[in-house]
């Protein structure tokens, strides 16, 4: 009888363990993240689950090579979710949040309850603060230009001047007829708009395309 209240007590933690995770994954989820509220309520809870293993089910081993392992095993699954797409890096927030999330599972595990809820309050708080608008927190973007113009005295130069850059990226350069004629993409921070894009070639006669990207 002793026994099953023990292991009743044991599974209200790994209960508090999934509804810590649920909340944690709740905001991901909000924000369309690969890693919603399934992925982090089952790490939060298998993390609780193995510190629980570890500490009652072999009392005579070393328990925290066990919670040694579950870190870095959590590192190899938020791995999994980091990819490198238009040379930019997704997902690298997410696996922090699952790795940091396997923490709260396992001071569930090991009855921190106070801890587990006093981070995941302010794991949470911090994603909401971060992910404001506020100027101090803005991400800036930068967006892509593709650009065909001839070169024949100084309209590289003013090209930069233009749309206020110091280089070209990518930058392809041909003789055509006699002339050079440079083949580049711009980066820069400002969203030009097509009426904007128009008035620039009508008024620079070097310039034979301007086509705007993505967000770069």
């Amino acid at each position: 009888m002793e026994q099953l209240i023990f292991e009743s007590y044991i599974l209200l933690d790994l209960l508090l363990s999934a509804v810590l995770g649920f909340f944690i994954g709740f905001e991901r989820k909000y924000r369309s993240k690969d890693a919603g509220i399934r992925t982090h309520t089952i790490v939060c809870l298998g993390a609780a689950l193995m510190m629980v293993v570890s500490k009652y089910a072999f009392q005579e081993a070393d328990t925290a090579r066990v919670a040694a392992q579950i870190v870095s095993g959590i590192g190899f699954l938020g791995a999994g979710i980091i990819v490198y797409r238009k040379t930019t890096l997704h997902g690298l927030t997410t696996a922090a949040g699952i790795w940091a999330t396997a923490g709260v599972g396992m001071a569930c595990g090991g009855r921190l309850y106070y801890v587990a809820v006093g981070a995941t309050l302010i794991m949470f708080s911090l994603q909401m603060l971060l992910h404001t608008n506020k100027w101090i927190f803005k991400r800036k973007k930068y967006y892509g230009i593709n650009i065909s113009f001839y070169n024949e005295t100084n309209e590289r130069e003013i090209i930069k001047s233009l749309f206020e850059i110091d280089r070209f990226n990518h930058l392809i350069i041909e003789r055509v007829d006699g002339k050079m004629l440079y083949h580049a993409m711009l980066q820069t921070d400002v969203e030009y708009s097509s009426a904007h894009l128009d008035k620039i070639i009508t008024e620079n006669p070097c310039i034979l395309t301007l086509e705007r990207c993505d967000e770069f």
